[in-house]
């Protein structure tokens, strides 16, 4: 009876190593046996879009069971109707890549320590797997004094163009806020503690880095230290300059005058976009939203007049759209054309015409 039960017990026990056989009194007592399918498929954990991910590191396998695994579970899936297979493979089982493109994986996105294919299974629907994160997002940031008229501004180091005054600031990291980030940045590079107020405006662009699209916001932020310690790795030059200055100096690039202009709009009108925190209403994880708000005036700065050349500038841009109203739109009336010719010469608050 022993020799059989030896037998027995043997046989079961390449099924799987989980298999726990007890012999006791010449009988075998079975505590736990798997079943079979569940252990030559991969398990996963589903998605509310009828998806599966399979974790290397969660689900290891050698490669030369990989193979058979998959396509045991391949079929399971498709009997269950699954839709989009997901796995995320770190580097030590980075030979799993090519089985997986050799059946009908493609690559979706990696990063420093894993790679994630996937594969559509329906056939009965178009394949709707969104592209991979696509913009970056970076936060610069006016610290400025209200009672000395004056922002804080940075020379990068390695920079292509190392002459330009540019604002601090730089990218998000991977689930940080936006106003996190500009707090940050700062104090990374100007050793300047500065309280985020809001965003005044944003720059969006394309064949950024990586050949990806870019945001770019700017933050007001109020400082709370004064004493200016640069990180000499990244920043060559850091001060405190007057904002007018800032908005026509020959050394700052055209795109950060403009964002200048916005600035010194927001601080005669006090309107721009400020930060709410919230809770998304299916994840339940928490989410910023951002408004239009009036934002305080400590100091009540009064109203900024345009200097005499950007004016002039002004006024340049309003002969050019005079002219396109009086000879590619005869609709309009020059009840009109004075209207806007009023708009464009008294605008002196910077409403980003430029």
């Amino acid at each position: 009876m022993l020799n059989t039960s030896t037998s027995l017990f043997l046989r079961l026990s390449k099924l799987s190593t989980k298999h726990i056989v007890i012999l006791k009194d010449s009988r075998i007592c079975l505590t736990t046996i798997s079943n079979r399918m569940v252990d030559i498929t991969f398990k996963g954990h589903g998605d509310r879009y009828d998806g599966i991910t399979v974790d290397s590191d969660v689900e290891p396998c050698q490669l030369p069971a990989f193979l058979k695994r998959l396509q045991a579970s391949l079929e399971q899936w498709k009997k269950e109707k699954k839709r989009t297979i997901w796995f995320r493979i770190s580097l030590p089982y980075a030979s799993w890549i090519p089985i997986l493109t050799e059946n009908g994986f493609k690559f979706h996105n990696a990063r420093e320590h894993h790679v994630t294919l996937y594969r559509w299974l329906s056939d009965d629907e178009f394949c709707n797997v969104p592209p991979y994160a696509h913009t970056l997002l970076g936060v610069g940031a006016f610290v400025y004094r209200e009672n000395t008229n004056e922002v804080l501004v940075i020379k990068e180091r390695h920079s292509p163009i190392v002459t330009l005054w540019k604002l601090p600031g730089g990218y998000l990291e991977p689930g940080e806020n936006i106003s996190d980030a500009a707090v940050r940045e700062i104090l990374e590079e100007t050793g300047i503690q500065a309280e985020f107020k809001s965003l005044v405006t944003f720059r969006h662009g394309h064949k950024y880095a990586f050949g990806c699209s870019d945001i770019y916001m700017i933050a007001y932020m109020v400082p709370q230290t004064f004493e200016i310690q640069k990180c000499n790795q990244e920043i060559s030059e850091c001060i405190w300059m007057k904002l007018n200055e800032y908005a026509e100096h020959p050394e700052v690039h055209e795109n950060n005058k403009e964002f200048a202009r916005h600035f010194i709009d927001f601080l005669n009108h006090r309107k721009s976009i400020v930060v709410s925190y919230e809770r998304h209403p299916l994840s339940k994880e928490p989410i910023c939203v951002y408004s239009i708000s009036t934002i305080p005036n400590k100091y009540r700065t009064p109203k900024m007049e345009l200097k005499p050349s950007y004016k002039a500038h002004i006024q340049n841009r309003w002969i050019d759209m005079h002219m396109n109203v009086r000879t590619g739109y005869t609709s309009f009336t020059p009840r009109f054309n004075f209207s806007l010719r009023l708009f464009f010469s008294n605008d002196l608050t910077l409403r980003g015409h430029g």
